[in-house]
């Protein structure tokens, strides 16, 4: 019996409450606040279930086991814990007493099929034009920003978007915990590594990313910036190793530019704020920001916006490609959106017919000068 399959068969042992909601497609997310009280999330929706551990011991023995398999460690010293279980859901663990009503646990569901572009246009959270104008951005090597709040889907966007790569490319993956799944045949993936007790034997996402420029790669892909690894990336877009793509914690397209630079200073490599925001406005071309809405829990693409340098007081200057519209509900309830194309051409409108990608370019004619 595999390593994996005895931890796969302990995990189920020890999450035997929460069985029935990591067996169910139907629940994306499972949120344990403390041993008696258990959430799930259904269609974006939180609904409380009748589940329950047994006890506070009960539910650390289920933590402790997942630290165990990943070779990390929860307790007082260390009351946090980032994690994944055998399938690739991805944990979140924080005890007592920075958890003041009991032992939190998170789990987010890795969804066991590789959503693409297309799909997210069935599910009417992009517009056929938008999708071929992405695909297209991705062929021609643009960098990208995947912005949204917490749950929003970046990952799951992100993981779309990565479909459009070329299969013949070398992509290198670097996430905090892993996630992504590529289809492509040539993918290395890298995962940051947390230290012991004495803080020694991990690894960041800035020191992964350092080294994996040394690795050849055609394609960078980083989960999701959260530090000063920032600067690293964009100094990596700005010298040669475009076509990166990223998820970031904004709520506009402009904020996600802002909190890309605040994150670039936190670097210890210290540059003036306007090194760093040029820097950013030269290295990001496109912006995706999505949404979760309340209403229904859908989640959609709001904005596509440009990224087009600076203005004259040393502001971002951002030009919304494609602009989301609400317009009504169909049968089941569920908001109707279309993101439709604002008739701004992007400043690379010329590119495809340079590039001779023109046969690519069906849904987006309009975008392009194609003569």
């Amino acid at each position: 019996m595999s390593r994996h399959a005895i931890f796969e068969s302990s995990t189920r042992y020890f999450l035997a409450p929460l069985l029935r909601f990591l067996d169910d497609d139907s629940v994306t997310e499972i949120m344990v606040n403390g041993p008696g009280e258990i959430y799930v999330e259904r269609a974006g929706r939180l609904e409380k279930t009748p589940a329950r551990f047994s006890s506070e011991d009960a539910l650390r023995s289920a933590i402790h086991n997942i630290a165990q398999w990943m070779g990390r460690e929860i307790d007082d010293a260390r009351p946090v814990l980032d994690a994944r279980l055998p399938d690739g859901s991805r944990v979140h663990a924080i005890i007592p007493p920075s958890a003041r009503n009991g032992t939190c646990l998170t789990i987010r569901k890795f969804s066991r099929e590789a959503r693409s572009l297309g799909d997210l246009v069935r599910l009417n959270s992009l517009s056929e034009m938008a999708r071929e104008f992405l695909e297209i951005a991705v062929l021609l090597r643009k960098n990208m920003l995947i912005s949204g709040g917490t749950g929003t889907g970046k990952t799951v966007l992100l993981g779309a978007v990565t479909q459009a790569i070329p299969a013949d490319e070398r992509i290198i993956v670097i996430e905090d915990t892993s996630e992504l799944q590529l289809v492509q045949p040539h993918v290395v993936y890298l995962e940051a590594r947390h230290g012991g007790r004495d803080g020694q034997g991990g690894l960041t996402i800035r020191e992964l990313f350092t080294n994996s420029l040394r690795m050849r790669p055609d394609r960078i892909i980083v989960g999701e910036v959260r530090g000063g690894e920032a600067l690293d990336m964009i100094q990596a877009m700005l010298s040669g190793h475009s076509g990166s793509l990223t998820t970031i914690h904004a709520s506009t397209p402009r904020d996600a530019l802002i909190r890309l630079e605040t994150l670039s200073l936190m670097s210890d490599v210290e540059i003036p704020v306007h090194v760093a925001r040029m820097q950013v406005a030269a290295a990001i071309h496109l912006v995706v920001q999505i949404a979760r809405f309340q209403e229904d829990g859908s989640r959609k693409i709001t904005r596509i916006a440009e990224v087009q340098g600076l203005n004259e007081a040393g502001q971002f200057v951002v030009q919304e490609l494609f602009v989301s519209r609400l317009h009504g509900k169909d049968q089941a309830g569920r908001l109707q959106a279309d993101l439709a194309f604002t008739g701004c051409r992007p400043s690379f409108a010329s590119v495809p017919a340079e590039e001779g990608i023109t046969d690519r370019i069906r849904a987006t004619q309009a975008i392009w000068e194609l003569a």
